[in-house]
């Protein structure tokens, strides 16, 4: 731990001063400035040579401001002679544009990888992302730790023993049954067809419902929309209640509202983005400073992270 020192970008400092406590250091010091124009500047205010840095920035809204950010923190670590530099993205921008539905699209999650590697990053440590592909776009090591025992630890006490774990679409198929396992319960899965860019429909649900609580999750939640949509389909196949977890909580534009206004009496997200305010009584905010404070600590002694899985 002692060649190792940890940085705080302005993504979630809460979270990087929690992980710092757990691993018992002090966040190194540093000041980042914004000129009138926008600009980002960063100023390191102490010696990075020869050292393995941590920088703690994940890429949140605002999505390009962080992201930027996280770029000129990496460049100023590799002018300052870093050993190595280590970034801790919590939350991955741009993930959910991992490949092209058509053929004059960018793929967006490789080129925020090839940035990073080019701005002189060396190692890369996430949570849940939204793919497992993306991976793949950084040229060099890349760790992805999951949330989903930290949330299934927090959902267990509020789960009856009748409930079903749901997934609001095939594509989340494999981390429901995640969340199934740990938790010892069915699995029900929503199908949806695309009816247009911005529109889908459920069309059929595998699984039984009827009479019971679902615990719907996702690894994100933006707007909630397409959690509002899953839970009309559960209502009309008779189940009586509803909890969402997620690892991302973005939560934009009144969605805490409208999935209590849908009937939502509990939503569990994790702290890897800053929370919002709003939503006491039915929002859950559990920490992931723990797990990224263990990863930090073996990845310092050259230890496996297989045990934090």
């Amino acid at each position: 731990m002692a060649e190792m020192i940890l940085f705080a970008g302005t993504g979630n400092p809460a979270l990087a001063a929690a992980v710092a406590a757990e691993l018992g250091v002090q966040l190194g010091s540093c000041r980042v400035e914004r000129f009138p124009d926008g600009e980002t500047s960063v100023h390191l205010g102490e010696s990075v040579r020869g050292r393995d840095v941590y920088l703690l920035q994940p890429t949140c809204p605002p999505v390009n401001d962080n992201s930027m950010q996280l770029l000129i923190f990496a460049d100023a670590f590799r002018r300052a002679a870093a050993g190595r530099i280590h970034a801790v993205v919590p939350y991955y921008g741009y993930a959910r544009s991992d490949k092209r539905t058509g053929r004059r699209e960018p793929i967006t999650a490789s080129l925020v990888s090839l940035l990073m590697r080019e701005a002189g990053i060396d190692h890369v440590v996430t949570v849940d992302l939204h793919t497992a592909q993306i991976e793949g776009f950084f040229p060099g090591p890349f760790d992805t730790l999951t949330a989903v025992p930290t949330l299934c630890a927090a959902l267990k006490p509020e789960l009856p023993a009748d409930a079903v774990v749901v997934s609001p679409d095939a594509g989340r198929v494999k981390l429901a049954t995640e969340y199934a396992a740990r938790l010892d319960l069915p699995l029900a899965v929503l199908h949806k067809r695309r009816e247009s860019g911005s529109d889908t429909r459920v069309t059929h649900l595998v699984g039984e419902v009827r009479g019971r609580t679902c615990l719907i999750i996702d690894d994100m939640i933006s707007t909630g929309g397409t959690l509002v949509e899953s839970i009309a389909a559960l209502r009309d196949a008779r189940a009586t209640g509803f909890l969402v977890a997620a690892t991302h909580g973005l939560l934009r534009d009144g969605a805490v509202q409208r999935l209590r206004d849908a009937g939502v009496s509990r939503l569990c997200v994790t702290d890897t983005v800053p929370p919002p305010e709003e939503g006491h009584g039915v929002l859950h905010v559990v920490s992931v400073a723990p797990l990224l404070a263990g990863a930090l600590r073996n990845l310092s002694s050259s230890r496996s992270l297989e045990s934090l899985f």
